[in-house]
């Protein structure tokens, strides 16, 4: 069965990448307008494709500002820096075989930073007008006419601003374009001065030393093949004898995606929560006051575990109690929490374009005890380390970006259908930075729930504190704000057990 589905996908991925029909694409590309035309990456085509009515794959961010920023400034500061990038002044343009990028003719930057006024109401607080006004942003269609990403200036915002960005995933993974957000902060470098390989320092310097660094060749290597060489591969285990020149390494490779897809392939659906189900295309939005990072550290001394293992612990818990408080009981149940992966090679941290994987978490969410379960998530962590899977899913997603959007539909529903959730969890910068002469005091951020994935969770740490925040779809959960509630209580009584801790004795 399994080998049957591989090979239909290799068939219809060689049909879609035949070398004709991809120079009659490029041509007709590059006579859109008279314009220079690039042909956009197969991984980058399968994100652009993968909108729907329920969700759309745009990267969603929030920033907070103290004191507040000027309209004309920013427009400044962003045709100075962001538009440095040729991909934020670039439009898309979509034929029979996948998709190019173009530029964009008269192209005015005040088309793209656009002005926003929050209702005033003695009932809502300006947080919450905030949330809803993102909520509302999330499922609003970017214009195709114009390059695919958009910041929204609220000027008034709570004593400052507020700043929400909007940019497709097409044009790039989370982890690249936080670098590229950053370099529109105070003191942040042009894109060409961050081709050199020299050290990097302040905005940018955690990039590379944290989310960037672990990475070897030999992964970027394996990247390599498994992304450009997807389709490839696949054909090879139809007939070994066809092409690659008799790469032994490329064929082993070619037999591990082939295991790994039996493996993905047999997965079992996710677990029936309220929380799983089919979404109605109307997003809420909601975050925490943040954690102060030195206590969550303390804890996961204590308990000889990681950072992580302590939040997603956490986020285990305020999963299972929201259920538990809307009458679906999660003992004995456990959700799966897709979670994008870096594999992107340190000096083209300055790049675009799509360069992870995904690997999928299962979240205990039906144990209550919290320190049995913050040692079951260190357990399944740790079972984690070392997986292929984030390789095979950027492998997947690149023969999908070679098929006919019905064909990619397809093989993109294994993902939705195994899954509640979509989480990041990324380390930012240790001390606050500031963006126009005023502090950059709150900073979020949320990737896009593909299909019918209606969950999404965000953990960033950002000047020596931890923010949580959930994106989810109406229908499915009409009030995120009580799973973000429940999030603080859980760590509390984590610290208070571990307090409880025998200190001293034996």
């Amino acid at each position: 069965m399994v080998t049957r589905i591989v090979r239909s996908v290799a068939q219809q991925a060689a049909r879609s990448a035949a070398r004709g029909a991809v120079k009659q694409a490029r041509r007709a590309a590059r006579g859109v307008l008279g314009l220079a035309a690039e042909r956009m990456s197969k991984v980058d085509t399968a994100w652009l494709r993968m909108d729907n009515e329920h969700n759309l794959m745009m990267i969603l961010g929030v920033w907070t500002l103290r004191p507040g920023i000027d309209y004309e400034a920013l427009c400044r500061r962003v045709q100075e820096r962001l538009l440095q990038y040729p991909r934020f002044r670039q439009h898309v343009v979509e034929d029979a075989t996948g998709a190019s990028w173009v530029d964009t003719a008269d192209l005015d930057v005040h088309q793209l930073v656009v002005r926003e006024k929050l209702p005033r109401s003695r009932a809502a607080s300006p947080q919450v007008a905030l949330q809803a006004r993102v909520g509302q942003l999330a499922m609003e269609p970017l214009d195709r006419r114009l390059p695919l990403w958009r910041f929204h200036l609220v000027e008034d915002y709570d004593g400052g601003s507020a700043l929400v960005v909007r940019i497709h995933h097409c044009i790039a993974d989370g982890i690249a374009l936080i670098s590229v957000v950053l370099s529109l902060v105070d003191g942040g470098a042009a894109p060409p001065l961050r081709r050199s390989r020299a050290p990097v320092h302040g905005a940018g310097g955690w990039i590379a030393d944290t989310l960037l660094k672990p990475f070897t060749d030999l992964t970027v290597k394996a990247l390599d093949a498994a992304g450009e060489g997807a389709a490839r591969s696949l054909h090879l285990l139809e007939d070994p004898h066809a092409g690659l020149e008799g790469s032994v390494e490329l064929a082993r490779l070619a037999y591990q995606v082939l295991s790994d897809a039996g493996a993905l392939l047999l997965m079992p659906d996710d677990a029936r929560t309220l929380l799983k189900g089919q979404p109605a295309g109307r997003k809420r939005v909601a975050w925490c006051d943040p954690l102060p990072l030195d206590e969550v550290k303390a804890v996961g001394k204590a308990l000889n575990c990681s950072i992580n293992d302590v939040l997603l612990s956490c986020v285990s818990g305020a999963i299972g109690e929201y259920l538990r408080a809307h009458g679906d009981d999660p003992a004995g149940k456990e959700i799966r929490a897709m979670v994008p992966v870096n594999l992107r090679p340190m000096d083209h941290a300055w790049k675009l374009g799509n360069h992870f994987g995904l690997v999928p978490l299962v979240l205990p969410i039906g144990l209550e005890n919290p320190v049995e379960r913050v040692y079951e998530v260190r357990r399944r962590m740790d079972a984690l380390k070392g997986s292929t899977q984030p390789l095979l899913a950027f492998a997947v997603l690149t023969v999908a970006g070679l098929l006919v959007k019905p064909a990619q539909d397809a093989i993109l529903r294994l993902f939705s259908d195994k899954t509640t959730a979509v989480m990041t969890n990324v380390p930012g910068p240790r001390e606050k930075l500031r963006f126009l002469g005023a502090t950059l005091e709150q900073c979020m951020f949320w990737v896009p729930q593909s299909g019918n994935i209606g969950l999404g969770v965000s953990i960033l740490s950002y000047g020596g504190n931890v923010q949580f925040g959930v994106i989810a779809d109406a229908a499915l959960c009409p009030q995120p704000q009580k799973i973000i509630d429940a999030f603080g209580p859980e760590f509390a009584k984590l610290s208070w057990l571990t307090l409880m801790l025998p200190w001293g004795e034996g």
